[in-house]
């Protein structure tokens, strides 16, 4: 229960004043007469006022110490809270059920909070990462009085890369999932291969067409989560009812869960960004207004995709994700290490590492989830790049900046003395200081080059060179003048 407990505090810790709230404790009743607990904040007894509603695995006795938006809301007698244990969590451990429909639970929430003389029927969801994911759940059951939802680093969809990028085990994330309660490596590790169960798992939790109340989703470009999130927003502006009033928002922020680093925090890993500090808290509340209080506060008139450019530090902002004019740009792996705009001269030119699998090239940041690990934008230099087992490639000086959106692609030539092994890639920027700050990282796993099936699979030969590729996650960055761009390559990134 502590780990729990530390998670949760830390992730809030945006939200605590000197104040402390002290809830109404109250059991709700589901449809199958479970009981789940639910802390209930009234913000003003004497009218009926709209009501944020957070689903949370992590402890609703967290909140007591600092609840979500309070600062921007509850002082101002704008909402009430109910926040809510899981079935099966903390509170509500007793009222586990095996694979019961959690959405379910949401929709009986969410009718059971419009009932009371408290409310005047308008609800809203707020939450972070699994407390995002039940929004969704959530509105796919379409309760009538659940009016809009602000899921945040958080998509629906269960799908085969999110546990197995590039073929190879999500170690640190799924270690992660299991401590906290969720118990998802048995089956994982059952089925390491794309089949049928992968299919009907992933088609049964994409519900673009299901969502029909307006979703502010919030994401950051660190998180784990990032091109689940832009594939499902894409997807919800095209099938969804209310296709026009979903909104998207991208900051330079890391999914959170530990340490002092969070969505709407200014501090990500080494890199300061002032001009992003609880940018989504303060948009987050000018939504619920919008749709919860009828405040005419111009939210209809917010671009639908606002994200930031990291590197110039700067918002932007789009009509879609789609929309945003980029022109493709080749870097070539030259002799000498080197990143150049020329091919190289020599067809047969090669590098080569040892790797040993006992001593594996080590994850310093980037987009974790694991408590013991950093998470965000890290000098690699010292860590990373100063081991044997690395081959690291860094362009001239810049001499203007450079500019990417969207998902860089490495592709690679590459052989092994092994039947299998991994090509770990990581993405840096290389400060005039000397600091090889990472921005992206993937990797593949030579078995599934072909793709992920069993059939699929195939070893390679020795001596054989193969061609492969590699689609880093969705970014926005700016590789500045006097800075170089730089890519490192080896066979491991672990535990990411």
């Amino acid at each position: 229960m502590t780990k729990y407990i530390f998670i949760l505090f830390v992730c809030f810790s945006i939200h605590l004043t000197a104040q402390v709230y002290f809830p109404l404790v109250d059991s709700i009743p589901m449809r199958d007469g479970k009981k789940l607990a639910a802390d209930i904040y009234i913000a003003d007894t004497t009218q009926s006022l709209p009501t944020i509603l957070v689903q949370t695995p992590y402890n609703r006795i967290v909140f007591r110490w600092g609840l979500p938006l309070v600062g921007l809301s509850l002082y101002q007698n704008h909402y009430n809270f109910v926040i809510v244990d899981w079935r099966g969590f903390y509170g509500s451990a007793s009222a586990y059920v095996a694979n019961y429909n959690r959405g379910l639970d949401g929709y009986d929430l969410v009718e059971w909070i419009a009932q009371q003389p408290w409310s005047n029927g308008k609800i809203g969801t707020w939450g972070p990462s699994a407390l995002g994911k039940i929004q969704y759940q959530t509105a796919k059951e379409n309760p009538p009085h659940l009016t809009c939802c602000v899921p945040i680093v958080s998509f629906p969809q269960m799908t085969y890369q999110e546990y197995f990028p590039g073929g190879v085990y999500r170690t640190e994330y799924v270690q992660q999932l299991d401590q906290l309660g969720y118990g998802l490596s048995p089956w994982l590790l059952a089925n390491p291969f794309y089949n049928f169960q992968w299919q009907y798992v992933e088609a049964t939790t994409n519900y673009p067409s299901a969502i029909k109340v307006p979703l502010f989703m919030i994401g950051g470009w660190y998180d784990h989560n990032i091109d689940g999130m832009i594939s499902f927003f894409k997807a919800i502006r095209q099938q969804s009812p209310v296709a026009a009033h979903h909104k998207l928002l991208m900051g330079p922020w890391v999914h959170g869960g530990h340490g002092s680093a969070y969505v709407g925090s200014c501090q990500q890993g080494e890199l300061t960004f002032d001009n992003a500090c609880q940018w989504s808290d303060s948009l987050a509340m000018r939504f619920f207004d919008y749709y919860l209080r009828n405040i005419n506060n111009g939210w209809e008139n917010e671009p639908v995709f606002r994200y930031y450019q990291i590197g110039t530090n700067q918002w932007l902002q789009s009509f879609s994700v789609d929309s945003i004019m980029t022109n493709e740009q080749k870097l070539y792996l030259n002799e000498n290490k080197t990143l150049t705009l020329t091919q190289p001269t020599l067809s047969d030119a090669y590098e080569n590492i040892v790797y040993n699998p006992a001593d594996p090239s080590p994850t310093h940041g980037g987009c974790t989830l694991r408590q013991d690990l950093l998470q965000g934008p890290y000098d690699q230099s010292q860590v990373v790049e100063s081991r044997n087992d690395i081959l690291v490639f860094t362009s001239e000086t810049l001499l203007h900046d450079v500019k990417i959106f969207g998902h860089p692609q490495i592709r690679l030539y590459v052989g092994s003395d092994r039947k299998d092994t991994d090509f770990a890639i990581r993405l840096c920027d290389v400060y005039p200081d000397g600091r090889s700050i990472l921005i992206s990282d993937g990797i593949q796993r030579m078995r599934f080059r072909n793709g992920y099936t069993v059939n699929d699979t195939a070893s390679m030969q020795p001596n054989q060179r193969y061609a492969i590729s590699i689609q880093l996650p969705y970014i926005a960055y700016s590789f500045l003048q006097g800075h170089k761009i730089r890519l490192d390559i080896s066979s491991s990134n672990y535990p990411r």
